[in-house]
């Protein structure tokens, strides 16, 4: 284990993670909104730690073995998790514990999109803001930007890219070297940030609201400038915008990649995992809808339409934007919801959850069992895209599903003991660990009712989820640490 390189990158990270300080700080100062102080701080206090981390290892040059990547990954969420608590601790303007605000800042870089604040509405812009940017950092941005600076650090990035990656295809690069990746990735995602946000502010959104939102969109994060969500501009036009980009940020971006290389669309039809994920994605919106509209839940046939099509979307994808209180409609579609969510996006999306491309896998499986026990002689492979799915995967996909009900079962006991009621319990727990951020009961709307024991439960399942459980729970084990 190499700590002194570990720590020379956090201290990059740092460095560069205190940058983000700075739009959030001008506005502040423009609008004279008292808030600039805040990120002065801020900035101040990550630049000085980044550099403490940095000074003393700047001579080191090696390259990360596996075991350093997952530490460094693991450390890059949880630092700079605390570290981009300081602007909701110092700002005046906010009235937060230290839990909370740490709170906030993972739930933020995690794009869960969870909040313990109310009146957004009323928060100055440089403070709504960094809660935007801290959602689209967190979504991909940050970890490509460091994967493509560190070789000209001298330090190999291939291993963050696979601790980070998600699904059992996380090996295959885009380019044949990992910056050119990075460096690609992001170029799709600003891409479609930018596309994005002109097409909100196209359709009545101010400049500000629709870049703030245009961040949480693509990040899939769910964070709003206003209290009402999306359900505040009141448009169909912007709910429609907003549905098709958490579509397209739900899809794996390697294939947005080879898309705009091949000058094709044939690459999405071609996909099993994105086939597969809208299927399930069209299925729930047709029951959502129908059910709508059988129990006159809403006023009107369009507005069950739209609403159930932009609720369905909204936490399928882990966005977590909201036009109604989904968790008052039937009895039915908040738990269909919500189970939607263990989902989320594709492999190599910005989506949270289990992932489609898991999900397909474990049906296939289940579907080959069901012929062997008709065929016990018959050898029927597993297949997807037609080439033949290696065993290690599967198992590796099974692990993973095992943990992942493991962890789910124990964090909500756990939060169980600390008072709250059943619902509010199992859904905490999947918005958490499915990065999802809205949920049902006490926290239907936010999660201030919740004890800080709770809260810092709670960030532990987002941490969880965000870096796909076994990027973390490794750092446990004591084959780790061995030499």
């Amino acid at each position: 284990m190499r700590f002194k390189v570990s720590l020379r990158i956090i201290g990059v990270l740092l460095m560069l993670f205190s940058v983000a300080m700075l739009p959030p700080l001008v506005i502040g100062l423009l609008a004279d909104d008292h808030s600039a102080d805040a990120f002065a701080i801020a900035f101040i206090t990550n630049m000085l730690a980044g550099l403490a981390l940095w000074f003393p290892t700047r001579g080191i040059q090696t390259d990360l073995r596996i075991r350093d990547g997952f530490l460094v990954t693991a450390l890059f969420w949880i630092v700079l998790g605390v570290f981009g608590a300081v602007p909701f601790i110092v700002a005046t303007a906010l009235d937060l514990t230290i839990v909370e605000a740490i709170f906030e800042s993972i739930s933020g870089l995690t794009t869960t999109g969870a909040t313990v604040i109310v009146g957004l509405d009323h928060l100055p812009k440089s403070i709504l803001l960094y809660r935007q940017l801290l959602q689209w950092l967190g979504g991909i941005g940050i970890i490509v930007l460091a994967v493509a600076i560190l070789p000209m650090l001298g330090v190999g990035g291939m291993q963050l890219y696979r601790a980070e990656s998600a699904g059992p295809a996380k090996d295959r690069k885009l380019t044949p070297r990992i910056t050119g990746t990075a460096k690609a990735l992001f170029s799709i995602y600003l891409g479609l940030t930018s596309a994005c946000g002109l097409a909100y502010w196209l359709a009545g959104m101010s400049a500000f609201d629709a870049i703030c939102h245009a961040f949480s969109t693509v990040a899939i994060g769910g964070f709003s400038t206003h209290d009402a969500s999306m359900g505040y501009f009141d448009s169909s036009a912007i709910l429609f915008i907003c549905t098709v980009f958490m579509v397209i940020s739900a899809v794996n971006f390697g294939l947005h990649f080879l898309a705009f290389q091949r000058r094709s669309l044939s690459v999405y039809r071609q996909d099993a995992e994105t086939s597969f994920f809208s299927v399930v994605l069209a299925l729930a919106t047709l029951i959502t809808c129908c059910t709508l509209i059988l129990t006159n839940t809403l006023p009107s046939y369009s507005e069950s339409l739209i609403h159930g099509l932009f609720q369905t979307v909204s936490i399928a994808t882990t966005t977590g934007f909201a036009t109604q209180n989904f968790a008052g409609w039937p009895n039915f579609l908040p738990f269909l919801l919500l189970m939607l969510s263990f989902m989320g996006g594709c492999a190599g999306s910005t989506g949270g959850g289990i992932k489609a491309m898991r999900l397909l896998l474990i049906f296939n499986q289940g579907m080959r069992e069901l012929k062997q026990l008709l065929h016990p002689n018959a050898i029927i492979p597993l297949k997807l895209d037609s080439r033949r799915v290696p065993p290690s995967v599967v198992s590796a996909v099974w692990s993973f599903f095992a943990v992942y009900m493991f962890c789910f079962v124990t964090i909500m006991l756990l939060l169980l003991a600390t008072g709250l009621d059943f619902a509010s319990a199992f859904s905490a727990v999947a918005a958490s660990l499915n990065n999802l951020g809205p949920g049902l009961g006490v926290v239907a709307q936010n999660y201030a009712l919740v004890g800080d024991v709770g809260k810092v439960i709670l960030c532990i399942a987002m941490l969880l989820g965000r870096l796909e459980v076994f990027t973390l729970l490794v750092l446990f084990t004591p084959a780790f640490w061995r030499p």
